[in-house]
Protein backbone atom coordinates (compact mmCIF):
# COMPACT_ATOMS: atom_id res chain seq x y z
CA UNK A 1 0.00 0.00 0.00
CA UNK A 2 2.87 2.34 0.74
CA UNK A 3 4.00 2.10 -2.89
CA UNK A 4 0.59 2.54 -4.46
CA UNK A 5 1.86 5.48 -6.48
CA UNK A 6 3.73 3.08 -8.72
CA UNK A 7 0.36 1.75 -9.86
CA UNK A 8 -0.55 5.06 -11.49
CA UNK A 9 1.18 5.25 -14.87
CA UNK A 10 -1.54 7.17 -16.61
CA UNK A 11 -1.26 9.79 -13.93
CA UNK A 12 -1.75 7.90 -11.84
CA UNK A 13 -5.37 6.36 -18.08
CA UNK A 14 -26.39 5.28 -47.02
CA UNK A 15 -27.71 2.29 -46.19
CA UNK A 16 -30.21 0.40 -48.29
CA UNK A 17 -33.57 -0.21 -46.54
CA UNK A 18 -34.22 -3.82 -45.70
CA UNK A 19 -35.20 -5.79 -48.78
CA UNK A 20 -34.27 -3.06 -51.26
CA UNK A 21 -32.32 -4.01 -54.35
CA UNK A 22 -29.31 -2.39 -55.87
CA UNK A 23 -26.28 -0.65 -54.46
CA UNK A 24 -26.62 1.99 -51.73
CA UNK A 25 -24.75 4.36 -53.99
CA UNK A 26 -27.16 4.01 -56.98
CA UNK A 27 -28.67 7.43 -56.41
CA UNK A 28 -30.15 9.84 -53.89
CA UNK A 29 -33.58 8.25 -54.06
CA UNK A 30 -32.21 5.02 -52.68
CA UNK A 31 -30.12 6.48 -49.93
CA UNK A 32 -30.55 7.61 -46.37
CA UNK A 33 -27.83 8.70 -43.95
CA UNK A 34 -25.34 5.98 -43.21
CA UNK A 35 -24.35 5.23 -39.68
CA UNK A 36 -21.70 2.75 -38.78
CA UNK A 37 -20.08 1.24 -35.80
CA UNK A 38 -16.80 0.35 -37.44
CA UNK A 39 -14.54 3.33 -36.93
CA UNK A 40 -11.20 2.15 -38.18
CA UNK A 41 -12.09 2.12 -41.86
CA UNK A 42 -8.45 2.40 -42.71
CA UNK A 43 -7.71 -0.80 -40.85
CA UNK A 44 -10.19 -3.06 -42.64
CA UNK A 45 -9.20 -5.73 -45.09
CA UNK A 46 -10.01 -5.58 -48.81
CA UNK A 47 -12.32 -8.57 -48.26
CA UNK A 48 -14.39 -6.51 -45.85
CA UNK A 49 -14.58 -3.75 -48.42
CA UNK A 50 -16.00 -6.07 -51.06
CA UNK A 51 -18.75 -7.22 -48.76
CA UNK A 52 -20.28 -3.74 -48.78
CA UNK A 53 -22.75 -2.77 -46.11
CA UNK A 54 -24.97 -4.52 -43.66
CA UNK A 55 -27.94 -3.26 -41.69
CA UNK A 56 -30.04 -4.23 -38.71
CA UNK A 57 -33.45 -3.13 -37.57
CA UNK A 58 -32.48 -0.43 -35.06
CA UNK A 59 -29.44 1.43 -33.89
CA UNK A 60 -28.60 1.07 -30.23
CA UNK A 61 -28.40 3.49 -27.36
CA UNK A 62 -25.45 2.04 -25.50
CA UNK A 63 -22.78 -0.65 -25.85
CA UNK A 64 -25.26 -3.05 -24.25
CA UNK A 65 -27.84 -2.98 -27.04
CA UNK A 66 -28.04 -4.16 -30.66
CA UNK A 67 -26.14 -2.44 -33.42
CA UNK A 68 -27.31 -0.14 -36.15
CA UNK A 69 -26.30 0.13 -39.79
CA UNK A 70 -22.69 -0.89 -40.40
CA UNK A 71 -20.39 0.14 -43.22
CA UNK A 72 -16.86 -0.98 -43.92
CA UNK A 73 -14.23 0.71 -46.04
CA UNK A 74 -10.92 -0.24 -47.54
CA UNK A 75 -7.53 -0.43 -45.90
CA UNK A 76 -6.05 2.57 -47.66
CA UNK A 77 -4.23 4.08 -44.68
CA UNK A 78 -3.63 3.45 -41.01
CA UNK A 79 -5.37 5.59 -38.44
CA UNK A 80 -3.09 7.51 -36.04
CA UNK A 81 -4.47 5.60 -33.05
CA UNK A 82 -3.50 2.33 -34.75
CA UNK A 83 0.04 3.61 -35.23
CA UNK A 84 0.21 4.89 -31.66
CA UNK A 85 -0.63 1.50 -30.17
CA UNK A 86 1.90 -0.16 -32.48
CA UNK A 87 4.63 2.26 -31.39
CA UNK A 88 3.84 1.70 -27.72
CA UNK A 89 4.16 -2.07 -28.18
CA UNK A 90 7.46 -1.67 -30.02
CA UNK A 91 8.79 0.54 -27.23
CA UNK A 92 7.63 -1.93 -24.58
CA UNK A 93 9.35 -4.76 -26.41
CA UNK A 94 12.59 -2.80 -26.70
CA UNK A 95 12.55 -2.09 -22.95
CA UNK A 96 12.00 -5.80 -22.33
CA UNK A 97 15.08 -6.72 -24.33
CA UNK A 98 17.20 -3.97 -22.77
CA UNK A 99 16.43 -4.98 -19.18
CA UNK A 100 15.73 -8.67 -19.71
CA UNK A 101 12.66 -8.33 -17.53
CA UNK A 102 8.93 -7.71 -17.66
CA UNK A 103 7.38 -4.25 -17.31
CA UNK A 104 7.80 -3.90 -13.54
CA UNK A 105 4.54 -3.72 -11.54
CA UNK A 106 2.42 -3.51 -14.68
CA UNK A 107 3.57 -6.95 -15.83
CA UNK A 108 4.74 -8.53 -12.61
CA UNK A 109 4.83 -12.34 -12.58
CA UNK A 110 3.03 -13.39 -9.36
CA UNK A 111 4.86 -16.72 -9.06
CA UNK A 112 8.69 -16.91 -8.98
CA UNK A 113 9.87 -18.86 -12.01
CA UNK A 114 13.61 -18.78 -11.42
CA UNK A 115 15.63 -18.81 -14.66
CA UNK A 116 12.40 -19.36 -16.57
CA UNK A 117 11.27 -15.87 -15.64
CA UNK A 118 13.98 -14.27 -17.75
CA UNK A 119 13.04 -16.51 -20.67
CA UNK A 120 9.39 -15.51 -20.23
CA UNK A 121 10.37 -11.84 -20.12
CA UNK A 122 12.22 -12.16 -23.43
CA UNK A 123 9.26 -14.03 -24.93
CA UNK A 124 6.91 -11.22 -23.88
CA UNK A 125 9.31 -8.64 -25.30
CA UNK A 126 9.47 -10.54 -28.59
CA UNK A 127 5.69 -10.66 -28.83
CA UNK A 128 5.37 -6.96 -28.04
CA UNK A 129 8.04 -5.95 -30.52
CA UNK A 130 6.81 -8.36 -33.20
CA UNK A 131 3.16 -7.38 -32.96
CA UNK A 132 4.06 -3.69 -32.90
CA UNK A 133 6.06 -4.00 -36.10
CA UNK A 134 3.42 -6.27 -37.63
CA UNK A 135 0.70 -3.70 -37.03
CA UNK A 136 2.63 -1.22 -39.14
CA UNK A 137 2.78 -3.55 -42.16
CA UNK A 138 -0.53 -3.78 -43.99
CA UNK A 139 -0.22 -7.44 -44.99
CA UNK A 140 0.57 -8.57 -41.46
CA UNK A 141 -1.71 -6.15 -39.62
CA UNK A 142 -4.58 -8.60 -39.13
CA UNK A 143 -2.57 -11.55 -37.73
CA UNK A 144 -0.51 -9.13 -35.64
CA UNK A 145 -3.70 -7.64 -34.22
CA UNK A 146 -4.95 -11.13 -33.34
CA UNK A 147 -1.71 -12.07 -31.59
CA UNK A 148 -1.73 -8.77 -29.70
CA UNK A 149 -5.35 -9.29 -28.65
CA UNK A 150 -4.56 -12.74 -27.25
CA UNK A 151 -1.41 -11.44 -25.56
CA UNK A 152 -3.25 -8.56 -23.87
CA UNK A 153 -6.07 -10.90 -22.84
CA UNK A 154 -3.60 -13.27 -21.18
CA UNK A 155 -1.81 -10.32 -19.58
CA UNK A 156 -5.05 -9.11 -18.00
CA UNK A 157 -6.41 -12.56 -17.11
CA UNK A 158 -3.24 -14.15 -15.73
CA UNK A 159 -1.31 -11.25 -14.24
CA UNK A 160 -3.99 -8.79 -13.10
CA UNK A 161 -7.31 -10.57 -12.58
CA UNK A 162 -6.03 -13.00 -9.89
CA UNK A 163 -5.02 -10.06 -7.68
CA UNK A 164 -8.53 -8.61 -8.01
CA UNK A 165 -10.05 -11.94 -7.01
CA UNK A 166 -7.68 -12.49 -4.08
CA UNK A 167 -7.59 -8.93 -2.72
CA UNK A 168 -10.75 -7.20 -3.98
CA UNK A 169 -10.71 -4.72 -1.11
CA UNK A 170 -7.45 -3.17 -2.38
CA UNK A 171 -8.28 -0.62 -5.06
CA UNK A 172 -4.75 -0.83 -6.45
CA UNK A 173 -5.52 -4.31 -7.76
CA UNK A 174 -8.54 -2.93 -9.63
CA UNK A 175 -6.39 -0.10 -10.95
CA UNK A 176 -3.81 -2.52 -12.31
CA UNK A 177 -6.51 -4.56 -14.03
CA UNK A 178 -8.29 -1.46 -15.36
CA UNK A 179 -5.15 -0.08 -16.98
CA UNK A 180 -4.48 -3.28 -18.91
CA UNK A 181 -8.20 -3.59 -19.71
CA UNK A 182 -8.09 -0.23 -21.52
CA UNK A 183 -5.15 -1.47 -23.58
CA UNK A 184 -7.07 -4.71 -24.21
CA UNK A 185 -10.13 -2.75 -25.36
CA UNK A 186 -7.97 -0.86 -27.84
CA UNK A 187 -6.39 -4.05 -29.14
CA UNK A 188 -9.84 -5.61 -29.41
CA UNK A 189 -11.14 -2.73 -31.53
CA UNK A 190 -8.10 -3.00 -33.74
CA UNK A 191 -8.62 -6.70 -34.43
CA UNK A 192 -12.42 -6.40 -34.71
CA UNK A 193 -12.02 -3.78 -37.41
CA UNK A 194 -9.24 -5.70 -39.16
CA UNK A 195 -11.16 -8.97 -39.25
CA UNK A 196 -14.55 -7.52 -40.13
CA UNK A 197 -17.16 -10.27 -39.92
CA UNK A 198 -14.74 -13.07 -40.84
CA UNK A 199 -15.32 -15.25 -37.78
CA UNK A 200 -17.11 -18.42 -36.84
CA UNK A 201 -20.52 -18.13 -35.25
CA UNK A 202 -19.12 -19.08 -31.86
CA UNK A 203 -16.54 -16.27 -32.03
CA UNK A 204 -18.61 -13.63 -33.80
CA UNK A 205 -18.61 -11.45 -30.68
CA UNK A 206 -14.87 -10.92 -31.11
CA UNK A 207 -14.91 -9.37 -34.58
CA UNK A 208 -16.86 -6.83 -36.59
CA UNK A 209 -19.49 -4.61 -34.98
CA UNK A 210 -20.14 -7.01 -32.10
CA UNK A 211 -16.48 -6.99 -31.21
CA UNK A 212 -16.40 -3.21 -31.25
CA UNK A 213 -19.48 -3.03 -29.00
CA UNK A 214 -17.83 -5.42 -26.54
CA UNK A 215 -14.61 -3.42 -26.61
CA UNK A 216 -16.51 -0.22 -25.89
CA UNK A 217 -18.20 -1.90 -22.96
CA UNK A 218 -14.91 -3.18 -21.58
CA UNK A 219 -13.45 0.31 -21.88
CA UNK A 220 -16.41 1.85 -20.07
CA UNK A 221 -16.15 -0.67 -17.23
CA UNK A 222 -12.39 -0.22 -16.88
CA UNK A 223 -12.36 3.56 -16.52
CA UNK A 224 -13.88 3.72 -13.01
CA UNK A 225 -11.16 1.35 -11.80
CA UNK A 226 -8.62 3.96 -12.86
CA UNK A 227 -10.66 6.96 -11.76
CA UNK A 228 -11.36 5.67 -8.25
CA UNK A 229 -7.64 5.18 -7.61
CA UNK A 230 -7.24 8.96 -7.70
CA UNK A 231 -9.52 9.15 -4.66
CA UNK A 232 -8.21 6.10 -2.81
CA UNK A 233 -4.60 7.18 -3.37
CA UNK A 234 -5.07 10.92 -3.63
CA UNK A 235 -1.81 11.91 -1.98
CA UNK A 236 0.26 9.49 -4.05
CA UNK A 237 -1.44 10.64 -7.24
CA UNK A 238 -1.02 14.31 -6.32
CA UNK A 239 2.70 13.70 -5.89
CA UNK A 240 2.86 12.90 -9.61
CA UNK A 241 1.24 16.21 -10.59
CA UNK A 242 3.80 18.75 -11.86
CA UNK A 243 4.84 21.06 -9.04
CA UNK A 244 4.10 24.18 -11.10
CA UNK A 245 0.38 23.35 -11.17
CA UNK A 246 -1.66 24.79 -8.28
CA UNK A 247 -3.82 22.57 -6.06
CA UNK A 248 -2.14 19.30 -7.00
CA UNK A 249 -4.59 17.22 -4.96
CA UNK A 250 -7.47 18.96 -6.71
CA UNK A 251 -6.05 17.93 -10.09
CA UNK A 252 -5.76 14.35 -8.87
CA UNK A 253 -9.42 14.32 -7.84
CA UNK A 254 -10.55 16.13 -10.99
CA UNK A 255 -8.88 13.69 -13.36
CA UNK A 256 -10.28 10.75 -11.40
CA UNK A 257 -13.78 12.21 -11.64
CA UNK A 258 -13.30 12.80 -15.37
CA UNK A 259 -12.47 9.13 -15.93
CA UNK A 260 -15.65 8.09 -14.13
CA UNK A 261 -17.69 10.62 -16.11
CA UNK A 262 -16.20 9.35 -19.38
CA UNK A 263 -17.21 5.83 -18.40
CA UNK A 264 -20.81 6.91 -17.91
CA UNK A 265 -20.79 8.82 -21.19
CA UNK A 266 -19.70 5.75 -23.15
CA UNK A 267 -21.86 3.28 -21.23
CA UNK A 268 -25.05 5.35 -21.46
CA UNK A 269 -24.34 6.86 -24.91
CA UNK A 270 -24.36 10.39 -23.52
CA UNK A 271 -22.05 12.29 -25.87
CA UNK A 272 -19.88 9.15 -26.09
CA UNK A 273 -17.56 10.51 -28.76
CA UNK A 274 -16.80 13.56 -26.66
CA UNK A 275 -16.41 11.46 -23.51
CA UNK A 276 -14.03 8.91 -25.05
CA UNK A 277 -12.02 11.55 -26.89
CA UNK A 278 -11.56 13.74 -23.83
CA UNK A 279 -10.47 10.68 -21.85
CA UNK A 280 -7.87 9.82 -24.49
CA UNK A 281 -6.65 13.42 -24.62
CA UNK A 282 -6.43 13.58 -20.83
CA UNK A 283 -4.37 10.39 -20.67
CA UNK A 284 -2.10 11.70 -23.40
CA UNK A 285 -1.58 15.02 -21.63
CA UNK A 286 -0.86 13.20 -18.37
CA UNK A 287 1.74 11.07 -20.14
CA UNK A 288 3.51 14.18 -21.40
CA UNK A 289 3.24 16.27 -18.24
CA UNK A 290 4.14 13.54 -15.75
CA UNK A 291 6.55 11.12 -17.38
CA UNK A 292 8.42 13.19 -19.96
CA UNK A 293 9.85 15.54 -17.29
CA UNK A 294 10.70 12.50 -15.16
CA UNK A 295 12.73 11.04 -18.04
CA UNK A 296 14.47 14.36 -18.68
CA UNK A 297 15.40 14.55 -14.99
CA UNK A 298 16.66 10.95 -14.88
CA UNK A 299 17.30 9.63 -18.41
CA UNK A 300 18.55 6.26 -17.17
CA UNK A 301 15.65 5.60 -14.80
CA UNK A 302 13.95 2.39 -15.89
CA UNK A 303 10.76 3.07 -13.91
CA UNK A 304 10.12 6.40 -15.65
CA UNK A 305 10.67 4.91 -19.11
CA UNK A 306 8.42 1.94 -18.39
CA UNK A 307 5.72 4.12 -16.85
CA UNK A 308 5.75 6.48 -19.83
CA UNK A 309 5.44 3.64 -22.35
CA UNK A 310 2.63 1.97 -20.39
CA UNK A 311 0.87 5.32 -19.98
CA UNK A 312 1.19 5.95 -23.72
CA UNK A 313 -0.20 2.48 -24.45
CA UNK A 314 -3.19 3.13 -22.18
CA UNK A 315 -3.80 6.48 -23.89
CA UNK A 316 -3.54 4.74 -27.27
CA UNK A 317 -6.14 2.18 -26.20
CA UNK A 318 -8.50 4.98 -25.21
CA UNK A 319 -7.77 6.73 -28.51
CA UNK A 320 -8.73 3.62 -30.46
CA UNK A 321 -12.04 3.46 -28.61
CA UNK A 322 -12.66 7.16 -29.26
CA UNK A 323 -11.96 6.53 -32.94
CA UNK A 324 -14.88 4.10 -33.08
CA UNK A 325 -17.13 7.16 -32.80
CA UNK A 326 -15.40 9.00 -35.63
CA UNK A 327 -18.04 10.88 -37.63
CA UNK A 328 -20.60 10.84 -34.83
CA UNK A 329 -21.75 14.33 -33.76
CA UNK A 330 -19.81 15.40 -30.69
CA UNK A 331 -22.94 16.06 -28.64
CA UNK A 332 -25.01 13.17 -30.00
CA UNK A 333 -26.92 11.15 -27.43
CA UNK A 334 -28.84 7.89 -27.36
CA UNK A 335 -29.08 6.09 -30.69
CA UNK A 336 -27.26 8.76 -32.65
CA UNK A 337 -24.50 8.78 -30.09
CA UNK A 338 -23.82 5.11 -30.64
CA UNK A 339 -23.22 5.16 -34.37
CA UNK A 340 -21.35 7.23 -36.92
CA UNK A 341 -21.35 8.15 -40.60
CA UNK A 342 -19.51 5.83 -42.94
CA UNK A 343 -16.98 8.49 -43.90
Amino acid sequence: MGKAATFVPGWPATARPAGAAGCPCDGPAKRRPIFTEVPLSACLSPDARKQGMESSSQPYASPLRASGVIARASATAMRPAHVALAISMIALGILGFIYGDVALVWQRIPIPLGPGQTLLAYACAAIELGTGVGLLVRRSARPAALVLLVFLLLWAALLKLPAVVLVPQMEATWLGFGEIAVMLAGGWVLYAAQAGNHATASASFITGPRGIRCARLLFALALPMIGLSHFFYGEQTAALVPAWLPSRLGWAYLTGACSIAASLGVLLAICPRLAATLQAVMLGVITVLVWCPAIVAAPSDRTSWTAMVISFAIASGAWLIADTYRGTPWLAMGRRGSTLPAR
